[in-house]
């Protein structure tokens, strides 16, 4: 059972940045894909980011991809997600997630792994 460990959310005003952290039981280098989800209040879950174990497979979600970055530190456990000009609209629990499968992609159905969660709140 893979366990991740989400961490460093918080409250931020608009404009300013975060780094979330995800911290995997398995090496990330090991084969599979990590990928970054949010659930904001009264929606549903949806794609932020997605990488793969090799790290040079990566995709982002469209409203993110100049302002957010996805990294992992070589040969350790954790996966990174760098959240740049935060907007109000990126408030919301952000959960790390894994699949065994070394291929990113969009769908969270894809996924086996999730962690707990970590709040994310842009204040305007």
């Amino acid at each position: 059972q893979v366990q991740l460990v989400e961490s460093g959310g918080g409250l931020v005003q608009a404009g300013g940045s975060l780094k979330l952290s995800c911290l995997t039981s398995v090496p990330t280098v090991s084969p599979g894909a990590t990928a970054w989800f949010r659930q904001a209040p009264g929606k549903e879950r949806e794609f932020v980011a997605a990488m793969d174990w090799s790290g040079h497979n990566i995709i982002y979600e469209v409203s993110v991809k100049d302002r957010f970055t996805i990294s992992r530190e070589g040969g350790k456990s954790t996966v990174y997600l760098q959240m740049n000009s935060l907007k109000p609209e990126d408030t919301a629990v952000y959960y790390c997630t894994r699949r065994n499968v070394p291929l990113p992609t969009m769908a969270q159905v894809a996924y086996d792994y999730w962690g707990q969660g970590t709040q994310v709140t842009v204040s305007s």
